[in-house]
């Protein structure tokens, strides 16, 4: 699976973003979807899941309730809704995806990964 994320920025504490990964392959819809985080100076983090089959969902718990992630098999897109962002969020966000399909949160499960796009958030 070829990924390709879009939609980070700079923005306020509070303020929200959506974050897009558009797949270039018809494994998409049946690979689990994956979005993980890494600040400067630290491993490379979970943030959110979603599965082909049920699109069960799975989040970090310093994300559960702000951010939302959802897909789109017609599109090949999976997205990553941000609200009530916080500082501690900052980080170069990645979309990954895991062609057997599990509801894994470990980094190396996934094989496939997008080139990584900016958030950063200002207090």
């Amino acid at each position: 699976v070829q990924l390709q994320a879009s939609g980070g920025g700079l923005v306020q504490a509070g303020d929200s973003l959506r974050l897009s990964c558009e797949a270039s392959t018809h494994t998409f819809s049946t690979s689990s979807m994956g979005w993980f985080r890494q600040a400067p100076g630290k491993e490379r983090e979970f943030v959110a899941l979603v599965t082909w089959r049920r699109r069960r969902t799975l989040y970090a718990n310093s994300v559960k309730g702000r951010f939302t992630i959802s897909r789109d098999n017609v599109k090949k897109t999976v997205y990553l809704q941000m609200n009530n962002l916080k500082p501690e969020d900052t980080a170069v966000y990645y979309c990954a995806g895991d062609s057997a399909g599990r509801d894994d949160s470990m980094v190396a499960s996934y094989g496939s990964w997008g080139q990584g796009t900016q958030v950063t958030v200002s207090s």
